[in-house]
C-alpha cells in the first residue's frame, strides 16, 4: 500500500506576457516579473517537479516514474499529463496543437497536445480566442495571409469558475488579465498562429509556424458552452468537467469533512483556493491554496477536511 501524499514544488518559466500573479494569488516565490507559467506537476524535460519531502525528497517526477512504477501502475512509457498555472498578464500568442500521430510524425516522438482550462481568475472583460470562422482550409488559409484576425478568430468571455476543454487542432488563446489552471498532455509543442506582431527583449518578432498549423487545425471549428454534472456527498461536492482517452478531470469543493476511499489510479490535486487538511492512518499533512500533490495508486482509504478548491486529474 502507498500511505503516503507525494507533494511537489513546482517550476517556473518566463515568458513574454507573464506577470506577478502567481505570487500573488499563490504567494509563489517566482523569479522574476514576466513569470508565466508555474509547472505544478511536470515531468517534462524542459521542466520537472521535484518531491519536496518524504522518503522520495530530492527526485525528479520523471525519475520518480522511472524508479517507482508501482506507485502508477501506468501502461505509459512517460508521464502522461502535465498540470499547470498559467498567469496571463498580457495577452498569449494564437496558437494551436497537434495531436498524438502529428506530433510523432514531426515533432520528435513528442505527444501531442490536449489540453482544457479552469478558470482561476479573470478580470472584467476578459476573454479567450477558442475555434474560429472559417468553413474550409481554402477559407482559413486566406484569411490567415490577409491578416483577417477579426474574422478569422472567435473570441469567448470568461468568469472566474469558467471550464475550457481544448482538444488538439483547437485554434486557441488566453487574454489578457486571466488565470488558469491547465490539465493537458505532457508535451510542450505549439504552432503559432498569430503573436500581434509583438517583439521579444532583443527586439524580434517570434517565429510562427502557419504551415504546421494549418496542417492540424481542425475545420469547421465553433465554441459551445459545455454543461458539466456534480453532485454532492457529505463535506464534499465534485463537479465532472471532463473524462477522456487523455485525463479525467473533476472540481473537488470540499466544506467541512469526508471520508475517501483508495483509488485504483493516482490522482494529480491542486489546491487552487482555502485550505484544509489530508489524513491518513491518523497522520494528517496540512493543505494550502497553491500546494500540488499526487496520491499514488491505493492510497487510502483517507479523510479530508477544511474548506478549499481542487482541481482533481488523474489518466
Amino acid at each position: 500500500m502507498n500511505q503516503q501524499p507525494i507533494f511537489l514544488k513546482p517550476v517556473f518559466q518566463e515568458r513574454i506576457w507573464g506577470g506577478s500573479k502567481l505570487a500573488e494569488l499563490f504567494g509563489y516565490d517566482i523569479p522574476n516579473a514576466k513569470t508565466g507559467e508555474c509547472w505544478a506537476v511536470s515531468a517534462h524535460p524542459n521542466g520537472q517537479s521535484v518531491v519536496k519531502d518524504g522518503p522520495y525528497q530530492g527526485l525528479t517526477l520523471g525519475e520518480l516514474w522511472s524508479s517507482h512504477p508501482e506507485l502508477f501502475h501506468s501502461k505509459s512509457s512517460v508521464f502522461p499529463l502535465l498540470t499547470k498555472i498559467l498567469d496571463a498578464s498580457d495577452d498569449l500568442s494564437v496558437q494551436v496543437h497537434p495531436d498524438d500521430q502529428y506530433a510523432r510524425e514531426h515533432e520528435n516522438g513528442e505527444l501531442g497536445k490536449t489540453e482544457c482550462w479552469y478558470i482561476i481568475d479573470a478580470e472584467p472583460g476578459a476573454e479567450i480566442v477558442y475555434g474560429h470562422e472559417a468553413q474550409s482550409r481554402e477559407q482559413l488559409v486566406k484569411w490567415m495571409e490577409e491578416g483577417n484576425w477579426d474574422g478569422l478568430l472567435t473570441k469567448v468571455p470568461v468568469h472566474p469558475g469558467d471550464f475550457f476543454y481544448v482538444p488538439s487542432g483547437t485554434i486557441h488563446a488566453l487574454g489578457k488579465g486571466i488565470v488558469v489552471l491547465e490539465t493537458q498532455q505532457s508535451s510542450d509543442t505549439t504552432y503559432r498562429v498569430y503573436d500581434y506582431d509583438r517583439k521579444d527583449k532583443d527586439g524580434n518578432t517570434r517565429e510562427l509556424h502557419l504551415d504546421k498549423a494549418i496542417d492540424v487545425t481542425t475545420i469547421p471549428q465553433s465554441y459551445k458552452k459545455g454543461t458539466y454534472d456534480s453532485y454532492t456527498r457529505g463535506g464534499l461536492t465534485v463537479t465532472a468537467f471532463v473524462s477522456n482517452d487523455f485525463f479525467t478531470v473533476q472540481k473537488w469543493d470540499v466544506d467541512g469533512t469526508v471520508q475517501l476511499e483508495a483509488s485504483k489510479k493516482y490522482t494529480i490535486c491542486s489546491v487552487i483556493d482555502g485550505q484544509g487538511q489530508l489524513t491518513i492512518s491518523n497522520n494528517p499533512y496540512p493543505l494550502n491554496k497553491g500546494d500540488h500533490f499526487i496520491l499514488p495508486v491505493s492510497f487510502g482509504p483517507y479523510e479530508l477536511s477544511g474548506s478549499m478548491n481542487l482541481i482533481v486529474s488523474s489518466e
